[in-house]
Formats: C-alpha cells, structure tokens, sequence
C-alpha cells in the first residue's frame, strides 16, 4: 500500500451504490436497509490472498446470518470473471463489479488504491440504518480474517438489545 486511505470511519452514513452482480443484474446497498450488511472490498479475482479470504466468509456465512447479516464482495473485477470465480470457489453471497466507472465505490468508501487501479483490502460493517458501525483496511498481502467483523455484529446485537 504506497498511499495513506481514508476508511469511512464509524458513525458514517454509508453511501448508497448500485453494482452489477451478473451482467444483466444489479444489487444496491439500500436494499438490505433494515439488516446489518458486510461489504468486502478485495483486489482482485484470482488472487490467492483474495481466493483465501472469501472462502473463508463463506465457511462463516452462517455464522453472519446468525446476526441477520448480508455479505457482499466487491472488487473492480466485471461479472463474468466474478461468475466463474464465485463458480469456482463455491461462493453463494454476491459479488458486484465496481468496474464501471472503474473503482467509484470503492473511492466512496475510501478504499480505491489510484496507484494499481484496485481497491485495497477493506472491510465495513454497516448497522441497520445504513450506518458504518466499523472499518478496516488490511495490507493487501493479508487476509484480514473475520475476527473483527464478528466483533462489530457482536456488538451491534447487543446494542440492539439494550435499546
């Protein structure tokens, strides 16, 4: 990472977006307003790190909707790549293509690397108001695991419950 990003920190209205998700197909944000919602921005299709990563929330997708949790993977991949790699790695939440204008959503989020054309490693849990509850930018060699993202749902369900 050559740059300094700026992840939308907590307490940040998430910007709204819609991404493709198959060629004919788009997905917004605004959709899962009422539920927490895990975006997973990540370099690229392919990659081992990225291969890694989302296998990974995969084996804990029930885990995320334990807590009612909507997970979504965005990198600036186009669909048909994302088709074949989701295929491949038996991924079954979405994968949207911000590849149109190239990286736009995740320069909102702050997560666009300008220097190799990808998004960095970045996660952002967004509470059911469509609220950042947590951010994380991990360098790009490293899988940032889903400890925090467990945290952050954690912790908005007992927020939750005490109010």
């Amino acid at each position: 990472m050559s740059q300094s990003l700026n992840p939308l920190p907590a307490g940040t209205p998430a910007p709204d977006f819609r991404l493709h998700s198959t060629p004919d197909q788009t997905v917004s944000l605004n959709e899962f307003r009422g539920r927490p919602v895990i975006l997973a921005f990540y370099p690229a299709d392919w990659s081992p790190v990225c291969g890694d990563e989302l296998s990974l929330y995969q084996e804990l997708l029930l885990e995320f909707q334990r807590y009612g949790a909507q997970l979504i993977g965005i990198s600036v991949d186009g669909p048909w790549s994302h088709m074949a790699f989701a295929k491949d790695r038996g991924l079954h939440f979405p994968l949207l293509s911000d590849f149109e204008p190239k990286g736009q959503v995740s320069r909102q989020y702050g997560a666009y690397q300008e220097d190799v054309g990808e998004s960095a490693r970045a996660l952002f849990v967004i509470n059911t108001e469509g609220i950042v509850s947590w951010s994380y930018i991990s360098p790009t060699g490293v899988s940032p695991g889903a400890d925090g993202i467990l945290r952050a749902l954690d912790a908005m369900q007992t927020k939750e419950q005490q109010s």
